[in-house]
């Protein structure tokens, strides 16, 4: 795949698993506009089915405008018959990486591991509502305002507008 050259060509979508203090699992969704790098979306919860990935995708089209493509891997939350359906209803290309090629998506990889060593690393969740408030309220703004090489030293921010 080519590396995007307008706004809303390709978004890039997945998880980032981390535990509360209580020792329930954490799962985070990630979505990244990949022309920008800017992170569109990050939704923590004990578990997200494919319905609430749709519920969720619907609110950024609203929001952004649609994208031409979005890049997952395969796991059943991006294969289940509702994002499937939304993907159709929407008209938006669904592409899917390549099993054990995580290089196939980047761009989320890449923030997903700052994630981690910047905020999940650092910061103990006693629950999934603790942490949507930490993300609300501008926990990780380190991650989210990071000037980036690839874009000529500029944020992610900055190259969205």
């Amino acid at each position: 795949m080519t590396i995007p050259q307008k706004p809303r060509q390709r978004w890039s979508l997945d998880f980032v698993s981390d535990a509360l203090i209580c020792g329930r699992r954490l799962r985070i969704l990630t979505v990244i506009n990949d022309f920008s790098r800017k992170n569109l979306l990050l939704v923590a919860d004990t578990s997200l089915s494919g319905g609430r990935v749709a519920r969720e995708l619907t609110s950024l089209v609203e929001r952004y405008g649609k994208p031409l493509m979005i890049v997952s891997d395969n796991g059943t939350e991006f294969t289940s018959h509702a994002i499937l359906k939304w993907a159709d209803e929407i008209k938006v290309k669904w592409h899917y990486i390549a099993p054990g090629k995580p290089q196939q998506n980047g761009f989320v990889k890449n923030f997903n591991g700052r994630l981690r060593d910047e905020c999940l690393n650092e910061t103990l969740f006693t629950s999934p509502r603790q942490s949507d408030k930490f993300w609300r309220t501008g926990g990780g703004t380190t991650i989210r305002y990071r000037q980036h090489s690839r874009l000529d030293g500029r944020t992610p921010d900055q190259v969205a507008r």
